[in-house]
């Protein structure tokens, strides 16, 4: 069984300043629900999730971010992800915040709680000082099974006055193992974006191959594009490792939770100047974080800054990474796959 999704599901971005602004995610988020099939009820609860994560950040931050997307996991059955991010205070006590009465912010206190009960999965990191993110995903119908052994989350951001994204994003996984492909596309715009897509479907016809195997497909598909950076992770389930190539500035890191290794990158051109393909291997062990970033995000983050950050959902991983690092002169984009444990 093989899986693939990718960046070439539209991503949402809806920056929250104003109750308008909440209207207009809502109104967005219904769409997207009626192109996936989702029946009155479960495209209210959507409305519910998204109306109560804005209202939220306008109340408890003043400001933040509201992203939503088709979910992003293997399953055949389609979802919707939504990811709220905001700098503000953060939340003191967390579990006391679910339970409905409970209020900092002089209002009925239903928010939070409301967000986990409408939710087919809820997951949430704060700390005070540090602002919030909130993770949930609805399922069209029952939530199904876990298609194979691991969990993504993505987030890709146009640069400022563009529509189109440059960089963009792949997994693919099977019973054996998994693969992320992180792409930058050179420049922005347009053109970016068609290198990108190039990549992405090389991957498409090689999902279960080494990483020099996919990078070799790719470079023969984009010398017809302006070429690209471009990274990619293949996880070995057994090996308990990973096996890394990448071409240009795309970088990858393997963080097990204590201690990052970031892998290397040889310079060249995807599409047009590939003159060394080189494999690497890290120990990638049941739980590990694997992180593609392009150069549209600083490097010098540590998760260990983020107590308690590493176990959550991926997406919120990259939530978190985007809203701090981000450079906000290019595209950007960050790609985290973890593990499941019960692959070890």
């Amino acid at each position: 069984m093989e899986t693939l999704i990718s960046s070439l599901h539209p991503q949402l971005v809806f920056p929250i300043n104003h109750a308008s602004d909440i209207a207009a995610a809502r109104r967005a988020g219904q769409k997207l629900a009626d192109e996936l099939g989702f029946d009155d009820v479960q495209a209210g609860r959507l409305a519910i999730v998204i109306t109560e994560a804005g209202t939220n950040i306008l109340k408890h931050a003043g400001e933040g971010t509201l992203y939503v997307m088709r979910a992003q996991s293997g399953a055949a059955m389609a979802g919707i992800d939504v990811l709220a991010i905001d700098k503000g205070p953060g939340i003191l006590d967390f579990e006391a915040s679910l339970r409905d009465g409970v209020s900092t912010a002089g209002t009925a206190g239903n928010g939070l709680g409301a967000l986990q009960r409408q939710s087919d999965e809820f997951d949430v990191w704060s700390l005070p000082g540090k602002g919030a993110a909130f993770f949930m995903r609805l399922w069209r119908g029952s939530p199904p099974p876990v298609p194979c052994g691991i969990e993504v989350g993505a987030l890709f951001v146009p640069l400022a006055g563009e529509e189109a994204c440059g960089d963009g994003w792949a997994a693919s996984c099977d019973l054996d193992g998994a693969t992320l492909l992180g792409v930058d596309g050179l420049g922005h715009g347009p053109e970016a974006a068609k290198a990108a897509r190039a990549a992405v479907h090389a991957l498409e016809r090689r999902p279960a191959s080494s990483p020099s195997e996919v990078l070799h497909t790719a470079h023969e598909a984009l010398r017809i594009t302006r070429g690209a950076a471009l990274s990619v992770a293949r996880i070995d389930y057994s090996g308990n490792e990973v096996r890394f190539a990448g071409i240009g500035n795309v970088s990858c890191v393997v963080h097990d939770g204590a201690a990052r290794r970031a892998l290397v990158s040889h310079n060249g051109i995807v599409g047009a100047n590939m003159r060394k393909v080189q494999e690497f291997t890290a120990d990638c062990p049941p739980g590990a974080l694997v992180i593609l970033h392009s150069d549209g995000v600083q490097t010098q983050w540590d998760l260990n800054d983020y107590p308690g950050l590493h176990g959550r959902a991926p997406l919120l991983v990259a939530g978190i990474l985007m809203r701090d690092f981000i450079r906000g002169r290019d595209d950007a984009l960050v790609l985290v796959g973890r593990r499941h444990e019960e692959h070890a």
